[in-house]
């Protein structure tokens, strides 16, 4: 009998002890953004950390003699609703899976990008390697922004969206939707 309670004693210490682990790291992971309201605006410009790591992955390419072009930054809901109509009610190829309210556009934590090749010229080429290294220059941009910490489109197994990198910091584009937005310190930076 004194075996039995010893081990109904020591699992609930574990199972307490796990709550508590639990707690601790949602404490931590809420602090890493603002509530700001189910109200909150759209932001109209890029988030800081987003624009930071931008001109980054910009300068990074450059140095590698590729440039890049930033095609697209933030949209609002109607600018995303009439993408996502592309290659469905309207002309063109689907681009794109989300809705308004749906994109990590929609709240300035996504950029799109292309290249620009020796004459200027915009171009969504995945293969062109206009440094000559041997490797497609779309490629060496997506693994350079990953390293900056953004999520490649063209990782994703649903849908690829080459053009496309986004920092979600943890959050889902449902908590977005509910008014919550990232919370940076200096060492988000």
């Amino acid at each position: 009998m004194k075996r039995y309670r010893k081990d109904i004693t020591t699992w609930i210490i574990i199972i307490l002890f796990l709550i508590m682990l639990f707690f601790l790291y949602n404490q931590f992971k809420t602090d890493r953004y603002i509530n700001q309201g189910k109200d909150a605006p759209l932001p109209e410009n890029l988030d800081p950390v987003v624009t930071e790591k931008t001109e980054k992955l910009i300068e990074q390419a450059a140095e590698k003699n590729i440039t890049v072009a930033i095609t697209e930054t933030v949209r609002s809901n109607q600018e995303q609703n009439a993408l996502y109509e592309q290659g469905r009610s309207e002309d063109g190829r689907v681009v794109t899976h989300a809705q308004g309210g749906e994109s990590y556009h929609n709240y300035g934590l996504a950029v799109d990008y292309a290249l620009r090749n020796h004459n200027g010229d915009i171009i969504w080429d995945t293969n062109y390697d206009g440094n000559n290294n041997g490797e497609g220059d779309w490629f060496e941009v997506a693994d350079m922004a990953k390293e900056l910490g953004f999520e490649w489109g063209g990782d994703w197994s649903h849908f690829k969206d080459y053009p496309h990198l986004q920092m979600d910091f943890g959050l889902s584009i449902d908590q977005l939707k509910r008014g919550h937005r990232p919370k940076h310190d200096k060492a988000d930076k």
